[in-house]
């Protein structure tokens, strides 16, 4: 069983107050994108993760696939990694998805959708997501996910700071507390609903509101090189930018070549 684990961009992400279980309020929008890893689950006599040491969520989605549908199932898994890590583009939690979708298939008795979302949800605010297709609203923790209808014509241009200071989830949301980030959270989810209803060509993607947890200077420098929307990605630190034209991402991206790992990518679909 082989599967690509691709990454994805937040298009949006409105950061509310702390809930009961202590996790944030967020609406955001998840777009995957052409850059993945690969991903083999084969059946084994013991769960093993090869190809990439610092696994940290395949393993456990094995074992926790296994203890739900309560069977003594036991499988390998490779990752082939090419999703910069702890780079706010998702690649550990699709790696995760990804990997539990294929080793579901496997059983005899596969578990429902709904509870595998369950699981998936247990391993992390991203992870669900990439169990669906197409663009999605996450709600809730972000793991409450409504399809959307958005525009799929476009280049998305990533950029890696070569000195990008990655900081723990923990720390970004700290931060965002600590200067009240919290407040006008109503109006400013109600702001990206309308956006969102607004939309209908990429360029329309433009009005949705910025990353309430990070901003870069690339951001802008992106619009400067002719991205019609830039923005930080979930936590950080990659900055994407979109643009019409492939000749125009094609240079953007050769401008930022000395001070940022670079990829040039589309919207996909699925996995």
């Amino acid at each position: 069983m082989r599967a690509p684990a691709p990454a994805k961009i937040n298009l949006a992400l409105v950061v509310g107050p702390v809930r009961h279980d202590g996790k944030h309020e967020v609406f955001t929008v998840y777009q995957r994108i052409g850059l993945a890893d690969r991903i083999d689950v084969e059946p084994s006599e013991h769960t093993r993760v090869d190809g990439f040491s610092g696994d940290t969520l395949v393993r456990e989605a094995l074992e926790r696939l296994a203890a739900h549908a309560a069977v003594d199932r036991r499988w390998r898994a490779r990752i082939e990694k090419r999703v910069p890590v702890a780079a706010g583009l998702g690649g550990g939690s699709s790696d995760a998805a990804t990997a539990l979708r294929l080793a579901n298939g496997t059983l005899d008795e596969p578990v429902p959708a709904a509870e595998l979302h369950d699981l998936a949800a247990e391993l992390g605010a991203d992870v669900p997501y990439f169990l669906a297709d197409g663009p999605r609203l996450g709600t809730g923790d972000g793991t409450i996910l409504a399809p959307l209808d958005l525009p799929q014509d476009y280049w998305i241009v990533l950029a890696l700071p070569n000195d990008a200071q990655k900081r723990s989830t923990a720390e970004v949301y700290a931060a965002f507390d600590a200067r009240d980030g919290a407040r006008d959270w109503d109006a400013r989810r109600v702001a990206l609903l309308d956006a969102l209803d607004a939309v209908r060509r990429p360029r329309d993607l433009a009005a949705l509101p910025a990353n309430d947890l990070a901003s870069s200077p690339l951001a802008a420098e992106l619009e400067d090189l002719g991205a019609f929307r830039a923005d930080v990605s979930g936590a950080g630190p990659t900055v994407y930018g979109l643009f019409h034209h492939r000749r125009d991402a094609h240079a953007a991206r050769r401008a930022l070549r000395h001070r940022a790992r670079t990829w040039l990518t589309a919207p996909a679909w699925y996995g």
